[in-house]
């Protein structure tokens, strides 16, 4: 059968449509019309509250309220780091935050939560293997992968580089670098064919082989945007932004260098939020910073870059450190995250933030997703002052922040949530009904308000606890306002009730889990033998060199490993279950001063020097870790939560640093009891 001309036109036309399409998409830096919510799940120097261990327990919780999470860049880089000088992209994932098994497990299960990993990308610039331009040779997937010294910049380091190279028989790239110097690290030429072969590979075994969802780029400044947009179209990650920090339309060049192929974060709008809470003029959000244009601004030049900017309010960066370069937001950090959350572009809450504020923050994210609220939604300032700023977004959410009372909507807006120097209001166009907490996980019994957003006066509520529908015959009806009790695991479903009808319905998931400490299993092989004075330590993974003990007394003063810093060497007994290295420290019967100590009193583990412990209770056979005691060998599990009544007339208590109580705790908490990490409630 032939079709005639004008169906084999519009087949034609069809088809190239959709390809076209496919193009689109695929060279998409950031989804249009994403409603999403991004955590930076670490800060500088959260080696212990960001193991990848720790990370994946808190899954659940975290994906209830956020779709994606940015974590520290997860290969080795040679030593204790925060992945900024990185080192090995192919065969070594032993990080400072755990190892390569911990992490491809933590992603998975991160993503069969419906949590995407976002991966710090860092190849602005890289760290050199033993001398001053080479570099690890990395195998994947077949094929060999070693940068050498002529894919260095030719100015890198201002000439330094070369001069050393020249100096030792090397030679480097002729390219000047196509960005910003940095002299930290060896910056990358990335006009050389082998560093963009690499790059590629590299990206590839993020997304394909370890499984990350997207990348976030950093120090974009340092080199052609026109890079991350050969690298991006040849990975075709599902989510790209770039650190390309500015207070200027440096930014907005540099997405339009990516030709659109990147989201950025949005420095300007960050700038803007800290300047009206730490100065107290809130007047000032209304402000261009410095002139400039923000991407979620509503001004139509620049209100097609909204899809493309990652909001944020504080980063690792910014925050608060002993730096006097950091910048930090001082106060109203609340109203700040409120007011981030309420507006255009894709939102990022800090770790710190979450940590200290979860709570009102899982209600102000899930007060945006009921909105639908996204990265392409539009808003109208209504009221401002320098003691206050109200943004009406979508015409559904109102956020005013400052002096929140001082700004009263009318009757079409329902309030739903306030704190200090915040408040949410929802449209009651929306018909629907509201719960002030947000799903996850919880361990203590707690009180939920269940409103109802309608524009009838009486409209009552139906819920259930079951995960059951809510409807006029099946649940619990009431009155806006009240408050639900939470006690166990419940599916908390709440609908709008008018006139018989339900609608609007809500749904929260909670989750009881009982506060217990982490399982720390002894292996079977640490053994004591009769009379040795002796201790165990299970190393971090990014602990890479032979672990050493310092044991000492105070008073009568000596020292059980030398008196020479770092002490003596440990002995590697094997590899735990979780695996980390475990060591074991036994004393030879020798002291520096020949006192009458008979043991030492403290004890600090070390990496042949740094990283090392606290300075620790020593405790005959203790099994300590990075975090302190955690038990003693003879046994290895850990007992059920104990009644006081269970424990009268034990003996031989400890606290976590290996301190000797005198009976029964006094105090709920975490002990060592017979041998065993023993909860008190």
């Amino acid at each position: 059968m032939r079709l005639k001309t004008t169906n084999i036109v519009k087949v034609l036309v069809t088809l190239f449509a959709f390809h076209f399409s496919l193009l689109t998409a695929s060279a998409q830096g950031w989804p249009e019309n994403y409603g999403g919510v991004m955590l930076q799940g670490f800060y500088w120097d959260s080696f212990k509250d960001t193991r990848w261990v720790l990370l994946e327990q808190q899954a659940n919780d975290l994906a209830a309220s956020f779709d994606l999470i940015w974590i520290p860049q997860s290969g080795n880089c040679g030593s204790q780091s925060m992945g900024y000088d990185d080192l090995w992209w192919f065969n070594d994932y032993n990080s400072s935050f755990g190892n390569e098994a911990q992490l491809r497990s933590m992603i998975q299960t991160f993503k069969a939560a419906g949590l995407g990993t976002i991966a710090d990308v860092v190849i602005n610039h890289r760290r050199n293997l033993s001398n001053w331009v080479d570099f690890p040779k990395e195998s994947w997937n077949g094929e060999d992968y070693e940068m050498v010294s002529t894919d260095i910049c030719a100015n890198d380091d201002d000439g330094a580089t070369k001069k050393w190279a020249t100096s030792k028989g090397y030679s480097v790239s002729t390219n000047n670098d196509t960005g910003e110097g940095w002299g930290g690290m060896r910056d990358l030429d990335h006009k050389s064919e082998n560093v963009q072969r690499i790059v590629k590979a590299y990206l590839n075994f993020l997304l394909n082989d370890l499984g990350y969802t997207g990348f976030r780029y950093d120090m974009v400044k340092g080199y052609s945007a026109s890079y991350t947009k050969i690298y991006n179209e040849d990975s075709k990650p599902q989510f790209s932004v770039g650190e390309c920090w500015d207070s200027s339309n440096t930014i907005r060049k540099w997405i339009d260098g990516t030709e659109k192929t990147s989201a950025a974060f949005d420095f300007q709008f960050r700038y803007t939020v800290r300047n009206a809470c730490n100065n107290g003029n809130w007047q000032r959000l209304s402000q261009q910073n410095e002139g400039n244009w923000p991407l979620v601004s509503s001004n139509f030049s620049s209100g097609a870059y909204r899809q493309y900017a990652v909001t944020f309010v504080e980063n690792h960066d910014t925050e608060k450190r002993s730096n006097a370069a950091q910048d930090p937001l001082k106060k109203d950090t609340l109203a700040a995250n409120a007011y981030m959350l309420a507006m255009p572009g894709t939102p990022c809450i800090f770790l710190k933030h979450w940590q200290a504020y979860k709570d009102e923050l899982k209600a102000m994210i899930a007060a945006r997703k009921l909105a639908g609220i996204n990265n392409m939604s539009t808003y109208e300032n209504v009221a401002n002052n320098t003691k206050y700023y109200a943004n009406s977004i979508d015409g559904k959410l109102l956020v005013v922040v400052g002096d929140e009372k001082q700004v009263q909507p009318d009757g079409t807006w329902t309030k739903i949530l306030s704190g200090y120097h915040y408040a949410y209001y929802l449209a009651n166009s929306m018909e629907t009904a509201w719960v002030n907490k947000g799903s996850g996980d919880f361990s203590e019994p707690f009180d939920v308000e269940l409103k109802a957003v309608s524009n009838t006066d009486d409209a009552m509520l139906v819920y259930t606890l079951d995960g059951s529908e809510p409807s006029a015959t099946n649940g619990t009806q009431t009155l806006s306002g009240t408050l639900v009790r939470i006690e166990d695991t419940a599916t908390l479903k709440v609908g709008l009730l008018v006139n018989g009808v339900v609608s609007g319905i809500v749904t929260r998931t909670y989750t009881y889990q009982e506060a217990v400490p982490s399982e720390v299993v002894i292996p079977d092989f640490c053994t004591v033998a009769e009379g040795e004075v002796c201790a165990f330590f299970e190393a971090p993974t990014h602990w890479t060199n032979s672990i050493y003990c310092w044991a000492w007394t105070d008073s009568p003063s000596d020292n059980f490993t030398g008196g020479s810093w770092p002490g003596v060497a440990c002995e590697l007994l094997g590899t735990a279950s979780n695996g980390n290295t475990v060591w074991k420290w036994t004393w030879d019967g020798k002291k520096q001063k020949g006192s009458s100590a008979t043991k030492p009193a403290k004890i600090i583990f070390n990496n042949n020097d740094k990283p090392q412990t606290d300075d620790l209770i020593f405790t005959q056979a203790g099994y300590y870790n990075e975090e302190g005691l955690q038990g003693v060998v003879t046994a290895t599990a850990i007992t059920a939560p104990m009644s006081q009544e269970s424990g009268v007339g034990s003996r031989e208590w400890y606290d976590l640093q290996g301190r000797r109580l005198n009976g029964y705790p006094s105090k709920k908490g975490v002990y060592i009891h017979n041998s065993k990490k023993t909860v008190i409630k």
